[in-house]
């Protein structure tokens, strides 16, 4: 039997995912990743002429935005996996972050090209993703060690997915 199948007459279920924790910790993240985009598109839209001109580091920037929907998308529908690989792409983005804060700041100087958004505020944003992605790389922790993938099989009609007692006679155990 393939992973995500159940036997005829029984039904996969999730208890780890009932938990108001996890699912406040999976809001969070979706909230973090979509963001994230969106302060990465103020900065590659803010910054296209200059971000695009030499390295076409514009197309990169945007490649970024789209990840980063995606692994919204992903935490959204439950994928523990999109957790840690979110986590990797936030370490990327700090660290393209905080090595361009700098020269954004010092773009004042006559003669320099300049981009749809003050540079100032570009570094604002930039100053500001940072520590953005240090939360969400912990949350992503957090929600990975959370069990998401925890299934168990249950037979249809279970008395206990209706808040009934277990045969048994005893109290429903929370998850």
């Amino acid at each position: 039997m393939a992973v995500g199948e159940s036997r005829p007459g029984y039904v996969l279920w999730h208890p780890n995912r009932e938990k108001p924790q996890v699912i406040t910790t999976r809001v969070v993240l979706v909230l973090l990743l979509l963001a994230t985009a969106a302060i990465c598109l103020l900065v590659t839209v803010g910054g296209w002429p200059l971000l695009n001109g030499g390295a076409g580091m514009g197309v990169i920037c945007l490649a970024f935005v789209a990840l980063y929907v995606l692994f919204a998308v992903l935490v959204a529908r439950w994928s523990r996996g999109a957790l840690t690989v979110a986590a990797a792409f936030s370490v990327l983005l700090l660290i393209f972050a905080a090595v361009a804060v700098p020269s954004w700041f010092a773009r004042d100087k006559a003669g320099l090209s300049t981009a749809a958004l003050p540079d100032a505020v570009i570094g604002t944003l930039l100053i500001l993703l940072i520590p953005l992605q240090v939360v969400l790389i912990a949350v992503a922790m957090i929600g990975f060690n959370q069990d998401w993938h925890v299934e168990e099989e249950r037979p249809i009609g279970h008395p206990e997915d209706y808040g009934a007692p277990p045969p048994d006679g005893g109290t429903p155990q929370p998850a």
